[in-house]
């Protein structure tokens, strides 16, 4: 594959793009920028199905950012519900209140402005400024990486971060217009999510399977550094999570109901000291917590 010759890979993929995108309530002209920025938070780490359900009732309780920010960061941690990684509620809150504090309460369209936001990152910036605004710019999340990998410089999976000579290749197969360009980015998004996935590539469903290296290499195994699986039973992750369900089901959780759910005495507190210190949870008496208020 030749990346200084884009115009190979745009047109199939663009065109699987119009047959087979998802209907994602944060896609399309009715969607607003808001209902994106929320999106783009919820996704990170977590699958869409999960955070269907979650984001429809964010985005019906707080439909802007004004509205989330008038309240108490413990609503957005609860409303979070399971997803996981709850301090992106906490994060997706303080930016509602800086976009009310230096935008008006709108999500604002530069790339610069939105990288200001608390907790947003280059990824993020660029998801929501293509995705909300129809802005050029590169988004390379995992999907849209390892889809450049394998069809583009052969390897089954990119590296374990986003190197130069990666953001080189993506930003030379950007399309000059800037609504294709935003569409591409959703495009090969979508086609590492649903056929050109991490264990089991439908290849005979890729637009580009005749124009893939790593198909034309003869899908070489991945030989670089271990890539890590994310364990969960007995993790801290595991035992901040009861914690935290704990919480969102009651108004306050004491110290023998955490001792209940949780059998290790060490990793407990460390697990409850951090979740305090995250501002996750605030210890409202002595050996009593509950969600920030």
């Amino acid at each position: 594959m030749d990346a200084s010759d884009p115009r190979a890979l745009h047109a199939p993929v663009l065109d699987w793009y119009d047959d087979h995108a998802r209907e994602l309530p944060w896609r399309g002209t009715e969607a607003s920028p808001w209902s994106v920025m929320v999106s783009e938070f919820m996704l990170q780490q977590t699958p869409v199905a999960r955070v269907l359900p979650v984001h429809a009732a964010w985005v019906e309780r707080w439909p802007t950012p004004a509205d989330l920010a008038d309240e108490p960061t413990g609503e957005a941690v609860h409303m979070w519900g399971r997803l996981g990684y709850p301090r992106r509620a906490l994060r997706l809150h303080a930016a509602a209140v800086a976009i009310v504090e230096r935008h008006g309460g709108e999500v604002p369209a530069s790339y610069d402005d939105l990288l200001a936001l608390p907790g947003v990152g280059d990824y993020t910036a660029s998801a929501i400024a293509s995705f909300a605004f129809g802005q050029r710019h590169v988004v390379l999340d995992t999907n849209v990486r390892r889809v450049l990998a394998r069809a583009v410089t052969g390897t089954e999976f990119p590296a374990t971060a986003v190197t130069r000579a990666e953001r080189d290749v993506a930003t030379a197969l950007l399309p000059d217009d800037p609504a294709t360009a935003a569409t591409w980015a959703v495009a090969t998004m979508e086609l590492g999510a649903l056929v050109c996935t991490a264990r089991q590539p439908t290849c005979d469903a890729c637009p580009v399977a005749r124009l893939c290296a790593w198909r034309g290499a003869g899908f070489p195994a991945y030989d670089g550094p271990p890539r890590r699986g994310q364990a969960w039973a007995g993790t801290d992750r595991q035992c901040r999570g009861r914690i935290m369900a704990l919480a969102r089901e009651a108004d306050s959780v004491s110290t023998a109901q955490v001792e209940a759910a949780w059998p290790g005495a060490e990793q407990r507190a460390r697990c409850l000291a951090g979740l305090v210190a995250d501002g996750l949870l605030a210890e409202v008496s002595p050996g009593c917590w509950s969600l920030p208020r």
